[in-house]
């Protein structure tokens, strides 16, 4: 199969799956069990993630060298939805050097005392790397919009916490990542798209494993009541922020192998976009070369 024609089989399983227009946007359109009818069992879609894993070292390799473009992949999703699993199977092949993972937890001190973007605008990967938000700056109205006593915390003037204050966060986020894309940073989102039966079910197996008791904690259940809520706040944030250059992903996440097929494929199909070369060698490198390759062959 050529380049071209495996592009062309990555695009069938992101396609269904890419938002870049958020007007009309609904969560509940979408399927969270859905596989677009591909059956497979476990050694084939192994097989085939690896092969996007290995294309994608390639690319990174690629990216590096050139040191122009940088890639940020943010994920976002439920509690139990595969964030972890998904990063580590997808990037399995990635040369660790080139590439930076970020989980951000509670804020420190220093971060509440700055703007809400500030600690995201801080990790935001150089030219040639690839960056990845372990959640994001969309906890800002997500978690925060679900628990709003967590916004008393960010010490902003009370005149400035209006009823309109999502709306103009979510302004915000998109604004910045326009800003992002402009400079050289390709964005990828992904949403997780998990069942509430199925959360359940991998609560379960968390409490019912000992060797995955570590993986659970009582805050689980606790913001599993929110379900609503959050369901809510992910439907208004992917409406106001979806757009071509930093589209979001909504993947069916009752099923972890599609789950990272359809992951892989999105990113692949990124960074296959861009075009990217080696440097090309210039005349005056050249004679260094040869001059270094004659000083070896001497010795």
């Amino acid at each position: 199969m050529s380049r071209k024609e495996v592009i062309e089989v990555v695009r069938q399983y992101t396609e269904p799956f890419r938002v870049t227009k958020g007007k009309n946007f609904r969560l509940a359109d979408y399927d969270p069990g859905d596989t677009l009818g591909l059956k497979m069992d476990k050694k084939d879609a192994a097989d085939l993630l690896r092969r996007g894993a290995d294309w994608l070292a390639m690319e990174q390799d690629m990216l590096y060298a050139q040191d122009s473009w940088s890639v940020l992949l943010v994920f976002q999703a439920m509690d139990a939805a595969g964030k972890d699993g998904t990063i580590k199977h997808v990037m399995s092949g990635i040369n660790p050097q080139g590439c930076d993972v970020y989980s951000f937890k509670q804020p420190s001190a220093e971060e509440l005392s700055r703007d809400f973007l500030w600690r995201y605008a801080m990790k935001v990967p150089q030219r040639g790397r690839i960056g990845i938000f372990n959640r994001s700056y969309y906890e800002e109205v997500l978690v925060v919009r679900t628990h709003q006593e967590l916004l008393k915390a960010q010490k902003l003037p009370p005149k400035l916490v209006g009823k309109n204050i999502w709306d103009e966060r979510l302004a915000d986020i998109a604004r910045f990542e326009d800003y992002l894309t402009r400079q050289g940073v390709i964005i990828l989102k992904f949403y997780l798209n998990l069942s509430y039966d199925e959360q359940k079910r991998r609560f379960m197996d968390r409490l019912d494993k000992p060797d995955k008791n570590w993986k659970f904690s009582a805050s689980d259940v606790r913001e599993r009541r929110y379900w609503d809520d959050y369901m809510k706040a992910y439907d208004e944030a992917i409406r106001a922020t979806a757009s071509k250059n930093a589209p979001w992903f909504v993947v069916p996440a009752d099923n972890k192998w599609f789950t990272r097929l359809v992951v892989a494929a999105a990113i692949v199909d990124a960074v296959e976009k861009l075009d990217l070369e080696y440097p090309t060698v210039s005349d005056a490198q050249r004679k260094d070369l040869a001059a270094a390759r004659e000083e070896l062959e001497r010795e």
